[in-house]
């Protein structure tokens, strides 16, 4: 995902966003503008010059914050908030988790959780507290982070992917007994396995699942129900949002109107929680049956001795496409058996779901803040 960026309208003039591919130098107020390589100068050349930010234009300068997206799906966009979508969101958060509190950042800001815990905090008038990952996530690196922000007054939050919740439980040290420590945590950027969620409030970590996206401000559907004010629908089976924390719109495009369509399949139960079925570009059509990849996931991971688990489809003459699935084992000295992995997912599903090439993998590739990159996934197929 690309560099989050600040769009701060100047008095006189309209404010301006870096465009795509270009560079700017941050202002003190701002994150840094999203950049690009490119190839350098012949030498003894003058450096290129740098091409001047594109002002925004219309409704794009009601912008305060500039976050661009992944483009796993499609092309990149710059997703343009306001700061009113901002404050709401954090608003609404801190009035789901019992009150206003202080933030244990675990996440980059270079995305939008990362940046949602500095405006709770700024929000509650609190300072947060700032894990190091300059050398990666480590438990331990959590637990001395948490350990100053746990010993101030008043409530304790902090919002982590479940690769870090993962890593927290795995065993009875530090950093499990911090991430206890704390009134809620927050788990977003990727699905989270059934069997971790189970392991980590079985354990007493008050886990909070959050859905959301940049185009949300982030999280707006906590344990499956929409933030007070945020109202959520099926249209065709896809989820669509609104309320006050939706973005403005995607830089150089039309704004939002009153429902964001997001390209996330969904299913609302009858006590209104809302189940998500993942993308639906990613959904695999073998034989005429649509297979989303979560479900096969799911039940993967319920099984011994999978830690993980992620599922594509892969081009078949017959079929369209095949189920296939990459699976990280608990222990790589003691594989899962495959055929019984099959067995299982035939029995939950269905026959057309059963997966016909399993591969055993070490970690599965990130594209985000704790988000498979399905097209790597799909390479490591051949």
């Amino acid at each position: 995902m690309a560099q989050p960026t600040a769009a701060q309208p100047p008095a006189s003039t309209p404010a301006a966003v870096p465009a795509p591919g270009s560079a700017s130098a941050p202002g003190p107020d701002s994150a840094a503008a999203p950049t690009s390589a490119s190839a350098p100068p012949a030498p003894g050349s003058p450096p290129a010059a740098t091409p001047p930010p594109l002002p925004l234009q219309g409704w794009e300068t009601e912008a305060v914050l500039a976050v661009g997206t992944s483009g796993s799906t499609g092309e990149p966009k710059t997703v343009l908030l306001s700061a009113s979508a901002l404050v709401a969101s954090a608003r609404l958060t801190h009035a789901r988790l019992g009150g206003p509190g202080t933030w244990l950042l675990a996440l980059p800001t270079t995305h939008i959780a990362g940046i949602q815990v500095l405006v709770r905090s700024v929000v509650a008038g609190t300072e947060p507290g700032v894990m190091d990952l300059a050398d990666g996530f480590r438990a331990s690196g959590f637990a001395a982070a948490a350990r100053e922000v746990l010993a101030r007054p008043g409530r304790h939050y902090t919002a982590l992917v479940p690769t870090q919740l993962s890593r927290l439980t795995a065993t009875d040290g530090p950093g499990l007994a911090a991430v206890r420590a704390f009134d809620a945590v927050l788990i977003g950027g990727a699905a989270t396995p059934p069997a971790l969620l189970a392991r980590a409030r079985g354990l007493g970590v008050r886990v909070v699942t959050t859905y959301g996206m940049s185009e949300t401000s982030g999280g707006c559907v906590y344990d499956g129900l929409p933030l007070d004010g945020v109202r959520v629908r099926l249209v065709d089976g896809r989820i669509e949002v609104r309320g006050p924390v939706l973005a403005l719109g995607y830089r150089g495009g039309e704004r939002f109107g009153e429902w964001f369509r997001t390209g996330d399949l969904g299913h609302i139960h009858p006590d209104g929680v809302l189940e998500v079925l993942g993308r639906a570009d990613d959904v695999i059509i073998s034989g005429g049956e649509n297979i989303p990849p979560t479900l096969v996931e799911r039940v993967l991971v319920a099984q011994r001795g999978v830690r993980e688990a992620c599922a594509v489809g892969l081009p078949d003459p017959e079929w369209g496409q095949v189920v296939a699935a990459a699976v990280v084992p608990e222990d790589p000295g003691h594989l899962p058996d495959p055929d019984a992995l099959r067995a299982a997912v035939g029995l939950s599903i269905g026959r057309f779901a059963v997966p016909k090439r399993v591969i055993f993998v070490s970690e599965l590739p990130l594209r985000g803040p704790g988000k498979v990159d399905r097209r790597a996934v799909f390479g490591t197929f051949g």
